[in-house]
């Protein structure tokens, strides 16, 4: 395949200007004398080429990983595209997570292409190119343009940014993809632009789908950078829970619980990992409570399931189940104990050889013991546990483990017998996180305990020889929940 060169920085004639983009139906067109006042009397455009992002030798040591797994066949992994909020209007863009962890680029669009070349491949990465001031779109494209929605990097100094053989510019993807030959794998469900120009039979979407199993694969593992990575959005979690004890004495909304600690996500991140949960009351027996429309009141608690996304894209995932008067009640405290139990019995079964189920086997007895002992189970703990029972799922419904990394429910396209069913290993990092939910009309809980929900979950990495809390320096117990609950309201 010969493509030809694409200088981002050449200029343009007026004669070869791309016309305006179309306005908006609120905007007003520019006229000519408009457009020639614009495209004259900048300066020009910077001529250096960026510095390598940081971990750049990482990120090409993650694609030549997986150039040797498919020898011979082109791969293709696009980032996908900004999302329509209303309109007009787009989400912020996040990149897909495994275009994101082979090159460290966070623009929307873009897409890498491995050509198969002797007996490895060349990395060809497809970038909006950045025409500078030499089209008339920096201003007039509001989707694109440089003065609607800031500058795109551009071809050449992509490639000096990334580290990729080879950068080369959006326009010539098509052609790209029309030329990949007969033997190719594409990262589906990204970017409908690629599905729809790569198109396949049965076959060839088996094949497809095997590399997106090979990249969850890849990322079970962490290496030390992104060890370190976590580390550092678990202490930012650390704040952004004390901003939310610390407004806990004044605030009377979930909406205020959710909108501090999003602020210390994107003060400190990139943004939060997942939608904030911020269930107080009834609203925690709701796993994924994220509404947070409720209010707060001093003899509840309130679940808090959240997680700063840093920059480099890890996420946290940290919950606490906080009394929001600042001391449990003996009913909460029961049960909050309970859950404790459990997960320091999960914790126990968190080491290298354990399969990754072990850990929820041990908090699912503790759980289901204390259940019987509460007078909750209609039978026994044994009985209740019986695979072709599990009755004290109505209690808890989640087993306490997934993956977390780039994603917060990472690497979920890898294979069952490697995760789900598969051995732990030195560098996975993954939650515990038990919970007991007692729904307000629950007729087989005893009347005290309805509407209380509980969970509390960390973030581990399992070690050579066990494990190591992430998050341990967050309060767990309920002594020493309450207990920084008075420390932090007593320094705001």
């Amino acid at each position: 395949m010969t493509f030809k060169t694409d200088d981002a920085q050449s200029p343009e004639t007026p004669e070869t200007r791309a016309p305006q983009a179309r306005p908006a139906s609120h905007d007003s067109a520019n006229p000519p004398a408009l457009l020639d006042f614009m495209m004259q009397g900048w300066a020009p455009a910077p001529r250096e080429l960026p510095a390598p992002i940081t971990h750049a030798e990482a990120f090409r040591a993650r694609r030549r990983t997986l150039s040797a797994a498919f020898p011979g066949e082109a791969l293709v992994v696009p980032t996908g595209h900004e999302k329509v909020r209303a309109n007009d209007t787009h989400y912020r863009f996040r990149p897909g997570t495994d275009f994101y962890y082979l090159t460290g680029n966070m623009e929307p669009d873009c897409v890498l292409v491995m050509l198969p070349e002797g007996d490895g491949h060349r990395d060809v990465l497809f970038v909006e190119p950045n025409p500078g001031r030499s089209d008339a779109t920096f201003f007039t494209d509001r989707v694109k343009g440089e003065l609607w929605v800031g500058p795109r990097l551009g071809v050449m100094q992509s490639q000096a940014r990334y580290g990729v053989d080879e950068a080369r510019g959006l326009p010539e993807l098509a052609d790209a993809l029309l030329g990949l030959g007969t033997r190719y794998r594409v990262l589906r469900g990204m970017s409908d632009l690629v599905d729809l120009a790569v198109a396949g039979d049965r076959a060839q979407r088996e094949r497809d789908d095997g590399l997106a199993t090979f990249l969850s694969e890849m990322r079970l593992v962490k290496d030390a950078q992104e060890l370190e990575e976590l580390q550092t959005v678990v202490e930012a979690t650390h704040r952004g829970f004390e901003d939310v004890i610390a407004r806990l004495a004044v605030a009377r909304s979930e909406r205020e619980v959710e909108g501090v600690f999003n602020l210390r996500a994107r003060v400190e991140g990139n943004d939060v990992g997942y939608g904030t949960i911020a269930a107080s009351g009834a609203h925690a027996c709701v796993l994924h409570w994220t509404r947070n429309d409720g209010p707060l009141r001093p003899d509840e608690l309130l679940l808090l399931d959240a997680g700063v996304e840093g920059h480099s894209l890890y996420t946290a995932d940290i919950t606490r189940t906080l009394p929001i008067g600042g001391q449990f009640t003996p009913a909460q405290r029961e049960i909050y104990d309970l859950v404790h139990a459990a997960q320091a019995a999960a914790f126990a079964e968190v080491r290298p050889g354990n399969d990754f189920m072990a850990p929820n086997r041990a908090a699912m007895r503790v759980l289901a013991q204390g259940l019987e002992r509460l007078g909750i189970l209609p039978t026994t703990a044994d009985e209740a546990l019986a695979d072709d029972k599990q009755l004290y799922k109505r209690y808890t419904l989640h087993n306490v483990s997934h993956m977390l990394g780039l994603d917060v429910h990472d690497c979920a396209k890898a294979r069952q017998e490697v995760y789900k069913y598969g051995p732990l290993q030195p560098g996975m990092v993954l939650t515990v996180e038990p919970g007991l939910y007692f729904q307000t009309d629950d007729l087989t809980v005893p009347e005290r305990y309805r509407g209380i929900g509980v969970r509390i979950e960390d973030d581990v990495v399992v070690t050579e020889d066990a494990y190591r809390n992430l998050s341990a320096a967050i309060p767990s117990t309920a002594e020493d929940v309450e207990a920084w609950m008075a420390e932090v309201w007593a320094r705001s």
